[in-house]
């Protein structure tokens, strides 16, 4: 499952649906300019789930895929009226899916993301409780000044996961972790180790 991007923490973080619009992109180019190849096996458990039922459109590209213009549409949604429960969205390639995790208040978004799934692309829904706007807010926040801990640890690099929490790699957790869940709050942060930058955001 493709699902995971990595923002260099210099780089202020990238908007709303991050890892289909990377997918998009490495479809078209052939590459992507951060790791959208993370894997996580099996596929998360969903609290809920729909097969698309929409025809595509009479002019779409036949070499174009249904998942791709499917992501296209859920970022319209995701980026319009329903930001407020949007948390982020994974590509699933190979069994022609989505996994998507939202704040479960209503049934407004649900419907409308199965609504936009092209005839037999998958969606799998997952609850969170925080919205994209949050978390992209939190790591511009921890990534303003990368060079802050400098002497005490390294800020390699800054990401939102689209689970519901933003990634904080550095170069020693054990020092890092408590430092930054006290000046930023200790929710929505995960710590971990990284050698150096995953990405090269250019």
């Amino acid at each position: 499952m493709r699902n995971r991007s990595w923002i260099v923490a210099a780089v202020a973080t990238a908007g709303v649906v991050v890892a289909s619009a990377l997918y998009i992109d490495a479809l078209e180019t052939g590459h992507a300019d951060v790791d959208v190849a993370a894997s996580f096996s099996p596929s998360p458990p969903a609290e809920d789930w729909c097969v698309g039922t929409l025809p595509a459109p009479p002019d779409a590209d036949p070499e174009e895929p249904p998942l791709e213009r499917t992501l296209v549409r859920l970022d319209k949604l995701a980026a319009g009226e329903h930001a407020d429960v949007f948390t982020g969205m994974g590509v699933d390639e190979d069994a022609n899916a989505a996994d998507i995790w939202r704040i479960p208040s209503s049934d407004r978004f649900d419907t409308a993301a199965c609504d936009a799934a092209e005839k037999g692309v998958t969606l799998r829904l997952h609850p969170a409780d925080v919205n994209r706007k949050t978390l992209d807010a939190l790591a511009d926040r921890i990534s303003e000044d990368m060079n802050r801990w400098d002497g005490t640890f390294q800020l390699c690099e800054v990401g939102v996961d689209e689970r519901g929490f933003v990634r904080v790699g550095v170069d020693d957790p054990k020092k890092a972790e408590p430092l930054v869940k006290k000046e930023f709050g200790p929710r929505y942060i995960k710590v971990e180790h990284v050698e150096q930058a995953q990405a090269d955001v250019g």
